[in-house]
């Protein structure tokens, strides 16, 4: 029989003493599976540009991405499901960026943070990528030059939304334009 920390037996149990149904409650697996992946991403900053400074920002004390579920940033590809990819990205890089986003265990997922990054910004060159939806596919889009932190922030939850949702966020452009690469 369990007893307390001073030898005496505990209570029973009494469903209608403790509030009976209140006590528990019921969902599906996927549900809470979703719930669990939504709130504890893991995210992999690849920062090439002045973006990469705004998401430092983002996981400094004063805005706390932790909060979200998000503080625990690491910089190993096969340890991150969420890939955030910050500023310019030039054609040469283009392989790196698809090389590290194949190393990402499944479930991933991936934010285009600024414009360069999404569609190359000002950068109408020959040498920098239109939009990293050329190379891997995109679930959340995040405008700016730089994005401020709070627009981060934003694009993590609407992330997290789509997550729980359990919507298929990556648009069909980004998805084929991925697997005509491969």
């Amino acid at each position: 029989m369990p007893t307390s920390g001073k030898g005496e037996p505990l209570p029973a149990y009494d469903p209608k003493a403790a509030g009976g149904a209140a006590d528990f409650f019921t969902t599906r697996l996927e549900t809470m599976v979703a719930w669990a992946r939504a709130n504890s991403l893991w995210p992999l900053p690849f920062a090439t540009a002045c973006c990469g400074i705004e998401f430092m920002s983002v996981v400094s004390s004063h805005y706390d991405l932790s909060r979200f579920g998000a503080e625990v940033v690491r910089f190993s590809p096969r340890q991150a499901d969420l890939l955030i990819v910050a500023g310019t990205v030039v054609d040469k890089l283009g392989p790196t960026l698809r090389k590290i986003y194949d190393q990402m265990p499944e479930p991933k997922w991936v934010i285009s943070m600024g414009v360069c990054a999404s569609s190359g910004g000002f950068y109408r060159a020959y040498h920098v990528t239109q939009g990293i939806d050329e190379i891997v596919p995109v679930d959340v889009y995040v405008p700016g030059c730089p994005p401020t932190p709070e627009e981060l922030m934003y694009g993590i939850l609407e992330l997290q939304r789509k997550i729980r949702s359990g919507e298929k966020s990556r648009d069909d452009r980004s998805a084929a334009a991925a697997a005509a690469a491969r």
